[in-house]
């Protein structure tokens, strides 16, 4: 189980937008031939800097999606987001998923592979540098993902650990 990060948000309803970054078809071999069965990996965000997923499975698509819906509206996180972008580098790793986010310029828009940058645009980042290394299985980087935005820090929450100023802050 998944540890759990201090800024989980509250499932609020406010114009969620879902986004499928896999569906994948899976078998159960039993004695009277092969059961087929789907498994979704489904990513919400308001594009406000709110972002969950999920993973749904059931016997047809549409309801395992529903499921995978309803689990990301469980697993919500708070990413800060200044101007557009992240506030810094950062690092996230899940199994042997591992990925690399880094700010980028107004204007970059978001450099990231799929289930990346399915995490990212729900999330509401619009300029972003990203790499994915390591396993590309979907489930390790969407949860590498989720990792690496869930250890973001704002500037304001840097500025008051470190007992200075917002001015002082960003301009040394």
């Amino acid at each position: 189980m998944a540890k759990k990060s201090a800024n989980r948000v509250k499932p609020a309803e406010t114009e969620l937008k879902e986004k499928l970054v896999n569906l994948n078809r899976v078998a159960k071999v039993t004695k009277g031939g092969r059961t087929f069965s789907f498994a979704a990996i489904v990513v919400v965000g308001d594009g406000n800097g709110t972002v969950g997923h999920g993973l749904g499975k059931a016997r047809d698509v549409s309801e395992s999606i529903s499921k995978a819906v309803d689990d990301a509206k469980k697993n919500l996180i708070k990413v800060p987001i200044h101007n557009g972008t992240i506030p810094h580098e950062q690092k996230g790793k899940y199994g042997a998923g591992r990925v690399l986010i880094k700010p980028a310029a107004d204007g970059t828009g978001v450099i990231a592979g799929g289930a990346m940058r399915a995490v990212l645009e729900s999330a509401g980042v619009h300029n972003v540098l990203a790499k994915s290394m390591g396993s590309p299985n979907p489930h390790n980087v969407v949860k590498a993902t989720i990792d690496a935005l869930a250890k973001l820090r704002s500037p304001m929450e840097v500025a008051r650990q470190r007992n200075i100023s917002m001015d002082k802050l960003f301009n040394g």
